[in-house]
This record gives structure tokens, C-alpha cells and sequence, in this order.
């Protein structure tokens, strides 16, 4: 017999979604109530589609995201493109390994595209380059860190490539610290910044989303992890970094958009994508779901 007063342990569902306002207007002053939100359809049970990135190519978003399925526990990466009014066209699985993977950052530089996804599993950070976009991947090098680093994120600031990133280790570390690593070239090598982790707060450490340069400064979107994993996102906004310091000012949490619904439990990803922002929500499913059941 069930215990009603016991408290079923939730699951995690994401569901993605874009807004059409750009990633520094929504960091600084949240969903614009104005501008147009689109949702992807939610996936069947036991799946979620979470961590959208994307790149536009002959006036199509490719978006790329990590397709979970609660049964294999394993993610893999899907791209959806979507036609002119954002509903989805065509849908593809373009990289599977026997790990799990994640928060597919994709994006361009040194005049080809460049996938870095999140598979800590693995013991490394690997990045893929483009053979042929957007369907085939081929890892290029692993890039050698102080950890196997989860939710990687790389941005150039003052004429060096920059990797933000949480490290492996207990959930705290996994949701509550930043550490950071800098290279002249993508490729590497990498050297790890000695003050890491450079950041311990479960609010405003574990990346988020795409970084940008704004009046010559970093901003990086870190997920706010106090109240639940992914529970929100702030913007933590950089004011000094360089191979030997590190200052940086988390800003409140971002507003979920009105039409969130019942996905209002968190919202741990914001990328950018041009004239559009990509993120996505959650809800915490407690119903019982057998072992093994879809």
C-alpha cells in the first residue's frame, strides 16, 4: 500500500522555448511582455528536451538540443530546424556517443563551426568541429583541464579564448562552483586559472547559456541552484579577468515568461541566436511512473 503522506522524489521535464527579443534585452529587463514566445510541443512521457543552442543558416534556425529519456538515463543531440515562423521542420539525432550529453554550445570561429557539448561522463571535454552542417560531427581534441568540466562555455575576451565551467565532484561543486581556463587558441593548450574555482555560490555560479561582450566586459548567464537545480537564471556580469584576477556581480534572477504555465519550477539555459534568445523551463513531475513503463 502507498503512503500518500510520503513525498514522491520529482523528475525534472524541460521544455524549450525562444523568445523574439535579443539575449541583452532580455538580461536586462527579463521576457519583454510584448515580444512573441514560441514553444516547442512537449515530448511524450519520460523525455524532455532541455539546453538550446542555435545557429541561423539561409534564414533557418538550426536549433540543437539535448534530447533525455528518463529510461536510458542518456541524452543525446538533436537538431530541430524551424521554418520562417518557428514551427519545427525537420528533426535528427546528430550526435550520440555511449555517454551522456548535453548543453550542445554550438558556434562559429576561425572560420568553421564548432560544437562543445557537456559530457563530464566521459572523463573529458571534447570539441567536435562541423564536417558537414549541420548533421555530421567529428571530434577534434580533447581539451585537457583541471576537471572534467560540465557546461562548458568559451567566449574571447582581450585577445585570449575563455572556458567557464563547473567541475565535477559533489552536487554543491557541481551546481555551486565556476571555474575558468584560458588559451590563445581554441584548440589549445588550455591553462586553468589559479584562482579557481574562482566563484562558490549556489546562486550565480554553474553556467547557463551563451556568453557576450558587452562595453568591453564579459556577461555570462549562471543558473541560480539555492532552491532546486536550475531553479533560475542570473546574469553574473564580469568586471575584471585576466590569467591572474577575477571580479564579477551576479545581477537578481530573470522572470520566467507569462506563458510558462505549469513549466514554472525553474529555467536554467538562455542562449543567444541573433534577433532571438533560446531557453527553457521546467516543471517537477511526482506521478508514479513504472520502471521500464513509457
Amino acid at each position: 500500500m502507498i503512503d500518500w503522506r510520503v513525498k514522491i522524489p520529482g523528475r525534472d521535464i524541460w521544455r524549450v522555448g525562444l523568445v523574439e527579443a535579443s539575449i541583452v534585452d532580455v538580461a536586462r529587463h527579463g521576457f519583454p511582455p510584448g515580444a512573441a514566445v514560441h514553444w516547442l510541443a512537449e515530448e511524450g512521457r519520460l523525455k524532455f528536451l532541455a539546453d538550446p543552442f542555435g545557429l541561423w543558416r539561409d534564414g533557418r534556425l538550426h536549433l540543437f538540443v539535448e534530447a533525455y529519456d528518463y529510461r536510458t538515463r542518456h541524452g543525446v543531440i538533436e537538431l530541430i530546424e524551424l521554418g520562417a515562423d518557428f514551427s519545427p521542420i525537420r528533426r535528427s539525432v546528430v550526435l550520440k556517443e555511449p555517454w551522456h550529453l548535453s548543453y550542445p554550445q554550438v558556434f562559429e570561429a576561425d572560420g568553421e563551426i564548432w560544437m562543445l557539448p557537456e559530457a563530464y561522463r566521459s572523463g573529458a571535454l571534447t570539441l567536435y568541429r562541423a564536417a558537414a552542417f549541420p548533421h555530421v560531427w567529428e571530434p577534434v581534441v580533447r581539451l585537457e583541464l583541471d576537471t572534467p568540466a560540465i557546461d562548458a562555455t568559451p567566449f574571447r575576451h582581450e585577445g585570449l579564448w575563455w572556458l567557464a565551467y563547473s567541475p565535477t565532484g559533489p552536487q554543491r561543486w557541481k551546481q555551486g562552483r565556476l571555474h575558468l581556463a584560458f588559451a590563445e587558441r581554441l584548440t589549445g593548450p588550455w591553462r586553468t586559472h589559479p584562482g579557481n574555482p574562482v566563484r562558490n555560490d549556489l546562486a550565480s555560479s554553474r553556467p547557463g547559456g551563451t556568453a557576450w561582450i558587452e562595453d568591453g566586459l564579459p556577461s555570462l548567464p549562471v543558473q541560480d541552484c539555492t532552491r532546486t537545480y536550475g531553479g533560475g537564471v542570473r546574469m553574473l556580469r564580469i568586471s575584471k579577468l585576466d590569467p591572474n584576477c577575477f571580479e564579477a556581480e551576479a545581477s537578481s534572477p530573470i522572470s520566467l515568461p507569462s506563458s510558462a504555465g505549469a513549466y514554472s519550477k525553474g529555467l536554467h539555459t538562455l542562449s543567444a541566436c541573433g534577433p532571438v534568445t533560446l531557453f527553457d523551463v521546467k516543471r517537477i513531475d511526482r506521478s508514479l511512473w513504472p520502471r521500464g513503463g513509457a
